[in-house]
């Protein structure tokens, strides 16, 4: 097969080369970033709770204070006493620790995690001496645990 001498081929343009094709990429990254951004930014300065309120995304603001009341036994009981051995002294919170654990065996899985709190409270309001005088076997000796690693 013979080619024409009249035939002559046009030198082609790389691809991904010219003006054109670059402002094409360009716009084709920045154009869905901003339509993304604007829309959020739409979507946060809509009021959808329904009332007249000028406040921007306090929708769920006024629930957080009434979840926030209700709190886990554990932490409840954590810092009764953690105020009766402010009050008192470190020995009588570790006896109502465990008059609870009895009465609420529930909460024994958090009776180690208290103790130890105690023991460190206990530290900074008798001292590592002292503190470690009311030291007895509640909850597998966690409270002495709590008072031995406050100190280190």
């Amino acid at each position: 097969m013979t080619h024409s001498a009249d035939y002559t081929q046009k030198p082609r343009r790389a691809r991904g080369q010219g003006p054109a094709r670059r402002a094409a990429r360009t716009l084709a990254f920045v154009l869905p970033v901003m339509l993304v951004l604007s829309g959020t930014l739409a979507v946060t300065r809509v009021n959808w709770s329904g009332s007249d309120s000028d406040s921007i995304l306090t929708a769920s603001a006024q629930d957080v204070s009434a979840r926030a009341k209700s709190r886990a036994p554990q932490d409840l009981l954590r810092d009764r006493l953690l105020q009766e051995l402010q009050e008192e002294n470190p020995g009588t919170a570790l006896t109502h620790l465990q008059q609870e654990i009895d009465r609420r065996p529930s909460l024994a899985k958090h009776c180690m995690s208290i103790a130890k709190a105690l023991g460190r409270a206990a530290v900074q309001a008798y001292g590592p001496a002292r503190a470690q005088s009311y030291a007895r076997p509640v909850c597998d000796t966690s409270f002495a645990s709590g008072v031995a690693g406050f100190r280190a």
